[in-house]
């Protein structure tokens, strides 16, 4: 089957993730929507005028035609308005749940067989709102955090160290939030745990930052928020569903009695293939870590009362 990835939104991360797509050369066609007239079809007409440099043959359309999306596999939502300095996630959640919900409804028409990758924030509200007004099963309805979290994360850990970020395993659990959790516990580099490496101010230091990168960019940036890693973050992440590739990812996922919630959506382990979310990893944590988790339980939960659905 011709791999097929539609991207709705083509703002900052919109553009960087459609980018990224034609970088790793993921799908046969990707697809860029926008409602704003001519935007998507600039930026489209711009990357694909990179082909003959960059050399891919990878075909990339831009339009405001909601049925370009129809036979795709994976569509990205990326549409929304971006933080504001002095702005938290959750003071976007009632502008944007009106443009997810409309979002969604749209793709539903046009891709009824699509897995849904949902960037805007605030993330976990806004895939459980597409969940909800898709009706899709919950493999298919997949929140991008945890893989930005945990690059972070990684970075932030490979810095204090001197080492190369290729070689720092870490992971991110949780809320796309204040309430994430960076655990320090599996945190390694080549299989040596950092705690053996680090003194645990530092790491403590690390943790905070990685729980305060979103609101760090936005700060340098004052009219708007991060764009390069998120869109990047949801490439692998679809990468892993048209490729089969049954990469380990951690995803904002609808638990049904995984690590003891239920009813919730939150960053977890999850094996992503063609069918979407394949497996959700579950391993024991501490009791310092579930209580950690159930705060950020406690925190996607209040903030899907507030979408209404």
């Amino acid at each position: 089957m011709r791999r097929k990835l539609g991207i709705v939104g083509a703002g900052a991360v919109g553009t960087a993730a459609a980018h990224w797509a034609l970088v790793k050369g993921i799908a046969e066609e990707v697809v860029l929507v926008d409602i704003v007239e001519g935007l998507a079809k600039g930026k489209a007409l711009d990357m694909a005028q990179s082909a003959p440099i960059f050399g891919f043959s990878t075909k990339v359309e831009g339009t405001q035609d909601w049925s370009a999306l129809k036979d795709a596999q994976v569509v990205i939502i990326t549409a929304g308005r971006p933080r504001k300095p002095g702005m938290s996630r959750d003071d976007l959640l009632q502008v944007n749940l009106e443009i997810v919900k409309s979002c969604v409804e749209r793709i539903v028409e046009q891709a009824p067989e699509a897995c849904l990758i949902v960037i805007t924030n605030p993330i976990d509200a806004m895939v459980y709102t597409a969940f909800r007004v898709s009706g899709f099963p919950r493999e298919r309805v997949i929140g991008m955090a945890g893989v930005l979290d945990s690059a972070r994360y990684r970075y932030f850990l490979a810095e204090a160290l001197g080492v190369s970020p290729k070689d720092v395993q870490a992971l991110v659990m949780g809320i796309h939030g204040d309430h994430m959790l960076p655990l320090v516990r599996l945190a390694n580099v080549a299989g040596v745990p950092i705690k053996d490496l680090l003194p645990e101010e530092k790491i403590a230091e690390i943790v905070e930052r990685t729980r305060k990168g979103g609101a760090e960019i936005v700060s340098y940036l004052r009219t708007g928020s991060a764009f390069t890693t998120p869109g990047l973050a949801a490439i692998e992440m679809a990468e892993s569903i048209l490729r089969d590739e049954k990469r380990v990812l951690t995803c904002s996922v609808w638990l049904e009695g995984e690590f003891g919630f239920s009813e919730v959506f939150i960053g977890v382990p999850v094996v992503l293939g063609s069918r979407g979310v394949e497996q959700i990893l579950e391993f024991p944590l501490t009791t310092e870590e579930k209580e950690a988790l159930s705060r950020s339980v406690e925190a996607v939960k209040a903030q899907i009362a507030k979408t209404g659905l």
